[in-house]
């Protein structure tokens, strides 16, 4: 992997790793992907964050019928809930496919450059 995505990248699995909403699984996969960086261990770590990111990114559709469920309600509040639905149906109707939180952002990030990290 080029120096330029590599450190593109590292950046952005800082972010994700520091993220609120980042899932416990995901901060896990990008610490072994930084701590991997430049060993024999790379490949295989950079394959696991991979499959991790893709697992747990929110596609906007998800996020709107979370915050809509009785499970959304009870993480969120109800007037809070009300405002992540009415949020991912402005980011549906501009086309977006995730959901922008801090941590999804950073996925998405990540997952765009997929091809040059593998």
């Amino acid at each position: 992997m080029d120096q330029k995505v590599r450190n593109y990248v590292t950046e952005k699995v800082k972010e994700l790793t520091g993220a609120v909403s980042c899932s416990a699984e995901a901060k896990a996969a990008g610490q072994a992907w930084l701590d991997s960086a430049g060993t024999d261990r790379e490949a295989e770590e950079t394959k696991k964050l991979i499959a991790e990111l893709e697992m747990d990114i929110m596609p906007v559709e998800g996020l709107i019928a979370f915050a809509e469920s009785e499970a959304g309600v009870q993480v969120f509040g109800a007037d809070t809930a009300k405002n992540v639905a009415a949020h991912g149906r402005e980011l549906q109707a501009s086309g977006e496919k995730y959901c922008d939180c801090p941590a999804c952002a950073a996925a998405a990030a990540i997952l765009e450059k997929k091809g040059e990290l593998l």
